[in-house]
């Protein structure tokens, strides 16, 4: 009984340690003066969100370029 409730205890800390992974979409808009905003998507595909928002955050600031998640 004992080797049991060490293997859920195992099982229910590995399960409470582990990040889900999602689908992530990075969505940058682009100001352009003079001119439409330019929308631009990027897939990040399944990753933490942590993960996520790094990625993202490498297209934002760039040539005025603002990146959501």
């Amino acid at each position: 009984m004992r080797k049991v409730f060490a293997i859920l205890a195992v099982v229910a800390l590995m399960g409470a340690t582990t990040s889900c992974k999602k689908d992530y979409t990075c969505t940058c808009v682009t100001t352009v003066s003079g001119s439409n905003d330019i929308t631009t998507v990027y897939p990040l595909g399944k990753q933490k969100k942590g993960d996520a928002e790094d990625a993202c955050n490498v297209f934002d600031g760039v040539s005025g370029t603002s990146c959501t998640l």
